[in-house]
């Protein structure tokens, strides 16, 4: 029997068939445990509210109702900031995350005095989020230093008050699981992975896709402009400047006089540098605050 202080949350949309089957087994392993659990429905269309409500006696269950379909992101925001035990950990509601594996990054997290453990997926069936997470990772490396591999695993474990100060700022959507390790690695928190393995899925179907990726590309950027802009606005400066300067050399060399195109690129990379200077200060001051 585990000691406790542990809050399961899982984001629910259109997972009835699953829950049916997978409920029952978290509900004893919390109460077994001492653990909670939390389950938000996210505007589900089918069966997903009634089958919870099975089980709402069940003093180790909070359900959490959204009325609209939130997205998986705000679907978790809900349930983490509910939660008020001194740990977190995420599943999917698909049945695929082990519950072998809680004990296993829950006992992992406290042994290393980690602040994030994530559970770093040994295989995946899913081409789209096998190519994803490729996609994912090489662009978010690209930009800061990233210590993990499985960046966008589902099945992470917090501690629950830094996961209430950085929620705020992950977006709703399926990059919320990048973004809020990133969030972490950013601020300097200590973030580790532990193997584990998934089940097959056996009902319903995957919603992620190609679009999930390019999305979390694009909330990835988004947040390395609002804590490290000067690794964007750096690169595209010099980019500038050292173009306006290979344009510019040939025509001087030639007595040609100055080219106008090479100074305005130069003068743009200058510009673009100051702005990614100004952005930085900015960002400093609001970590500060």
């Amino acid at each position: 029997m585990d000691n406790g202080n542990l809050t399961i949350v899982i984001p629910a949309y259109n997972e009835g068939e699953s829950l049916q089957e997978y409920i029952p087994q978290l509900v004893k392993e919390c109460l077994n445990n001492n653990w909670k659990l939390i389950v938000v429905n996210d505007g589900s269309k089918d069966n997903t509210l009634s089958i919870l409500n099975q089980h709402i006696t069940t003093e180790v269950l909070t359900i959490i109702h959204h009325k609209l379909n939130r997205g998986y992101g705000g679907a978790l925001k809900s349930g983490i900031l509910a939660a008020d035990t001194e740990y977190i950990i995420t599943m999917d509601a698909d049945g695929q995350h082990r519950i072998e594996d809680v004990h296993k990054m829950h006992s992992f997290i406290k042994e290393k005095d980690a602040d994030m453990v994530v559970g770093k997926r040994e295989f995946d069936n899913n081409i789209y989020r096998t190519v994803g997470k490729k996609i994912i990772r090489f662009f978010a490396k690209r930009l800061m230093t990233i210590p993990i591999e499985d960046l966008n695993s589902g099945m992470k474990i917090y501690r629950t008050d830094l996961a209430h100060c950085y929620v705020k700022n992950c977006p709703n959507g399926m990059a919320f699981s990048d973004i809020i390790a990133l969030l972490f690695i950013n601020n300097q928190h200590l973030v580790l992975e532990v193997p584990i393995r998934l089940n097959n899925r056996k009902y319903g179907e995957s919603t992620i896709n190609t679009q999930t990726a390019i999305n979390t590309a694009y909330e990835i950027l988004n947040i390395v402009l609002m804590f490290n802009p000067i690794k964007i606005f750096l690169p595209a400066g010099l980019l500038f400047i050292i173009a306006g300067i290979a344009w510019g050399i040939p025509i001087a060399l030639a007595n040609k006089g100055i080219s106008i195109g090479a100074s305005l690129s130069i003068s743009i990379g200058i510009i673009i540098i100051f702005f990614g200077l100004l952005a930085e200060q900015i960002s400093q001051i609001r970590k500060q605050l």
